[in-house]
């Protein structure tokens, strides 16, 4: 197992003065009072890197050594001189989390801060626990379609993770400017595959990712997609036989919806609905929140409700059923996005094979990554993409393989 290695070293920063801010109490609670003046002058800071101004902080950079097996072999103590980190303008944000575009050391660079909250306990750890697994697993991954580790520095409340920048943004903003059903199968099929190798290794780490999604998907100055955002990721040898919801709902495995054990095949399901995005350049599940669409993959208590509605009540009752719960009858089946009628059939077989409800009929990246090459080969060879074969011709090949070379019974396809 691979082990990491992080080491302690003090920095020196530029100390500056930080303005007191007053603000107005309303609330007859002390504690309560002092969180939310905590939270309005942390919210009221033009950049969270001034929070960042510290004599010591705890960091990380990124060290790469060959032999697992020997702690001493490869190990480089590096010292992070901040002094060379020049944040600029902010591009995402979350809950608790801001990216910005930065220098370091001469580096164009992508620095996500991470706010822990000094009142919220359970937050806190939460989100401390994801930096550290998300620093401990950045910094020993290296491929191509992985976004590159550089650095880290931990100094509550302020936790700072900095990556390699990539230009071009999410595979999720890309797709909101393409018309639907625009793109070509070369280009399909081009994403899809940087998508899938970064995956095939993660999985040959032994790393989950568990958030798989196109907003955690990068694309850089030439186009090519990397998976980013670990702070859900684990070693699946820690996360085995997990349970709860992590991740996103819309791209969310039912499995890990229903909150039964799962393994690292719930990405292969999240790969399928990103692979459906990148045939629609739709949002799936558009029109359903995201909790409407949990329930309809998961065909959980709504399903009930949908079949009281259709067939214990008339269509007055059951139109009025449907809008008092905001859900549609359809998902008495297992929904999934609707393919577009000129999807590519080997394409929408794949899809359809990567977000199966059996977790084991699902394939894994390795076969994802050749069936893909072997398509995208087709595509810069002119040819059509093989279809697949249909049931009887399938156990018309079995039948050919059971006969030997010299048998004279005649087979006929």
């Amino acid at each position: 197992m691979v082990k990491c290695f992080f080491f302690r070293a003090l920095v020196c920063f530029r100390k500056g003065k930080k303005k007191s801010i007053s603000l107005p109490s309303t609330s007859k609670n002390p504690a309560s009072e002092m969180e939310n003046m905590e939270k309005r002058r942390f919210d009221s800071l033009e950049s969270w890197s001034m929070l960042l101004d510290s004599e010591t902080v705890d960091t990380w950079e990124a060290s790469h050594y060959e032999d697992d097996d020997n702690e001493d072999q490869g190990k480089e103590e590096w010292t992070a001189d901040l002094s060379q980190l020049f944040i600029g303008n902010k591009f995402a944000s979350g809950a608790h989390s801001r990216i910005y575009r930065g220098i370091y050391k001469q580096r164009a660079v992508a620095v996500k801060m991470v706010r822990v909250p000094n009142q919220d306990e359970e937050t806190r750890d939460l989100l401390e626990k994801q930096f550290t697994s998300e620093v401990a697993l950045l910094s020993r991954l290296l491929h191509p379609n992985i976004v590159q580790f550089i650095a880290a520095c931990k100094k509550p409340p302020v936790y700072c993770i900095i990556t390699e920048y990539m230009s071009q943004g999410t595979l999720r903003m890309y797709l909101n400017k393409k018309h639907p059903y625009s793109l070509s199968t070369e280009t399909i099929l081009r994403l899809a595959l940087d998508i899938s190798r970064g995956m095939q290794y993660l999985h040959s780490q032994g790393v989950m990712h568990r958030d798989l999604k196109s907003n955690n998907l990068l694309l850089n100055d030439e186009m090519r997609v990397k998976v980013a955002d670990f702070g859900t990721s684990c070693l699946e040898t820690q996360c085995r036989a997990s349970k709860g919801n992590m991740g996103t709902y819309r791209w969310m495995a039912p499995e890990m919806i229903k909150e039964k054990p799962y393994t690292k095949k719930v990405d292969v399901y999240s790969f399928g609905i990103v692979l459906w995005e990148l045939t629609t350049a739709l949002l799936p599940f558009q029109g359903m929140t995201p909790v409407q669409a949990a329930f309809a993959v998961a065909e959980k208590t709504f399903r009930l409700v949908s079949y009281q509605c259709q067939f214990a009540l008339n269509l007055v009752w059951k139109d009025v059923c449907q809008r008092l719960f905001f859900f549609p009858s359809f998902v008495s089946q297992k929904a999934r996005p609707p393919l577009p009628a000129n999807c590519q059939p080997a394409l929408a077989n794949l899809i359809k094979r990567c977000w199966a409800s059996n977790p084991s009929k699902r394939p894994d990246f390795t076969y994802i990554v050749s069936v893909l090459e072997n398509y995208d080969a087709c595509v810069k060879d002119g040819l059509p993409l093989p279809s697949h074969s249909s049931g009887q011709n399938v156990i018309l090949d079995r039948f050919k393989d059971c006969i030997s070379v010299n048998s004279s019974v005649p087979v006929h396809a």
